[in-house]
């Protein structure tokens, strides 16, 4: 399954808490979640992330323990390739 996370900072990130969140991440590819992209941007949400994982659970768990640091909002995303066919 692949996903898409919004992530809203509540406040202003520190290097302490972008290295924690990278380390973080490293401990959840060991659960399973792979992180394709990472993005910062500008505009509504401050990053962008898309990820596969085994399923929704092992990405709730996650951003519910990221949740006093973060908004996220976190979309399920099926290819387009997949969806076509799915429309046909």
């Amino acid at each position: 399954m692949y996903f898409i996370l919004l992530v809203k900072f509540k406040k202003k990130p520190t290097k302490e808490m972008i290295a924690d969140n990278l380390k973080r991440m490293e401990s959840e590819t060991k659960e399973g979640i792979k992180f394709l992209n990472n993005f910062w941007t500008l505009g509504r949400y401050d990053a962008v992330l898309v990820c596969e994982a085994p399923n929704e659970k092992i990405v709730m768990k996650a951003s519910v323990q990221r949740s006093e640091l973060y908004n996220i909002e976190t979309l399920v995303a099926v290819p387009a390739e997949e969806a076509r066919k799915l429309a046909v």
